[in-house]
C-alpha cells in the first residue's frame, strides 16, 4: 500500500516538511509582519489555518513584536489573532509539558497570566469574526490549562466544530481534555474517540483519534499493565479498524499533517506488536519523525523512532 520500504537516517524537522509553514516561520522570526499577514490571509480558516499557525507561534519572541503590531493595525483581526495563539503556546512554554506536581507554583502563576490575557484577545477576534474556527480552537487549549471544566470545554469544542465540522485539531483538543489526566475518564475517552471518528466519512482524518486514545491509556498505566493492555486482541482489533477507516482507506488524501498522523499509528501498532502495520508506516514516513507521541517513549524521538523502527524489521 505505502511503497517499497526505505531507511534514512530519522530526522525531526521544525517547518514539519511543509514550505509554506517554512516561510512563515522565517518571516516570525524576522519579525516580518507584512509577509506573515499576507501568507495567513491567504490561507482560508480551516483546519489548514490552525495548524499552520499552531506551528508558527512557537517561534520564541512573537510576543514581543506583535503588540507594537497591533496598535499600529487596530483594525488588525489576524495581528489580534496571532498574538493570542502565541500567548497560548508562551503559556505552555512556562508550564512545560510535566505532570502537575513537578511543577512550581510560579510557574503556574506564570501559565495562567499568560492563558488569562490569550482569553481576552481570542474572544475579541471571535467577536470581530463570528465565522471562524481558528480562536475557539486556541481557547480550548487555554481553557484546558484555566481548568474552566467538563461543560464549558466541551461548549467551546461545539462551537469549533459547528464552524469547522470534522476539524482533526479541535477534536484532538476534545479529547485531551476528556482523557483521565485532564479530570476525565479512559471511557469517556474511548467513546469520545470512536463516536467521532464513526461519525466522519470513510478516509477521514479522525481514525487517529483511536490511536491517540489508545496511547493515552497505554501511558496512564504501570509498568507491565501498560504493554499488556496495548496487545490485548479487542484494542489491536480497533487499532487496525481505525487505520483502515481513515489513513488506509482509498479515500483518505493526505492533508499538511499527515507525518504526525502517521507517526501516531506506527507508535501505536509497534507498542502493539504489530510488526508488519507498524513497517507501512514507517515505510511511508522515510525518517520523517514528530516529537510527539515519541516523547511519551523517551525525550530522544529520533531514537526512539530509529529504535521501533528497527523492531518492526525494517
Amino acid at each position: 500500500m505505502f511503497g517499497r520500504f526505505t531507511r534514512p537516517a530519522p530526522r525531526l524537522d521544525a517547518d514539519s516538511w511543509d514550505p509554506d509553514l517554512a516561510r512563515m516561520r522565517a518571516a516570525a522570526m524576522r519579525r516580518d509582519w507584512p509577509a506573515l499577514r499576507e501568507r495567513l490571509a491567504g490561507i482560508p480558516d480551516g483546519q489548514e489555518r490552525t495548524w499552520l499557525l499552531a506551528a508558527v507561534v512557537d517561534v520564541e519572541g512573537i510576543e514581543r513584536w506583535i503588540p507594537a503590531v497591533i496598535a499600529a493595525e487596530p483594525e488588525s483581526t489576524l495581528a489580534l489573532l496571532v498574538s493570542g495563539a502565541r500567548r497560548v503556546s508562551w503559556a505552555w512554554e512556562a508550564r512545560t509539558a510535566l505532570r502537575a506536581k513537578h511543577v512550581s507554583r510560579d510557574q503556574f502563576k506564570t501559565f495562567h497570566e499568560r492563558l488569562r490575557v490569550a482569553e481576552e484577545e481570542l474572544y475579541e477576534v471571535a467577536e470581530r469574526e463570528p465565522d471562524w474556527v481558528a480562536p475557539w480552537y486556541f481557547l480550548q487549549m487555554a481553557g484546558r490549562g484555566l481548568q474552566v471544566g467538563q461543560e464549558a470545554a466541551r461548549l467551546r469544542f461545539e462551537a469549533a466544530v459547528s464552524r469547522c465540522p470534522g476539524h482533526p485539531g479541535a477534536h484532538e483538543q476534545q479529547l485531551q481534555q476528556v482523557c483521565a489526566k485532564w479530570s476525565g475518564s479512559h471511557e469517556g475517552m474511548h467513546g469520545f474517540a470512536r463516536t467521532s471518528m464513526l461519525k466522519g466519512p470513510e478516509g477521514s482524518p479522525l481514525g487517529e483519534l483511536v490511536a491517540l486514545a489508545h496511547l493515552e491509556h497505554w501511558l496512564d498505566l504501570d509498568g507491565g499493565e501498560d504493554r499488556a493492555y496495548i496487545r490485548r486482541p479487542d484494542v489491536v482489533a480497533e487499532l487496525h479498524e481505525a487505520a483502515d477507516r481513515s489513513v488506509r482507506h482509498p479515500a483518505y488524501e493526505r492533508p499538511r499533517d499527515w507525518v504526525s498522523t502517521f507517526n501516531t499509528f506506527a507508535m501505536a501498532f509497534s507498542l502493539a506488536g504489530e510488526k508488519k502495520a507498524a513497517a507501512e508506516f514507517f515505510n511511508a514516513l522515510e525518517g520523517r519523525v514528530t516529537n510527539f507521541p515519541w516523547q511519551y517513549i523517551s525525550n530522544d524521538a529520533t531514537k526512539a523512532f530509529g529504535k521501533w523502527r528497527d523492531k518492526a524489521g525494517g
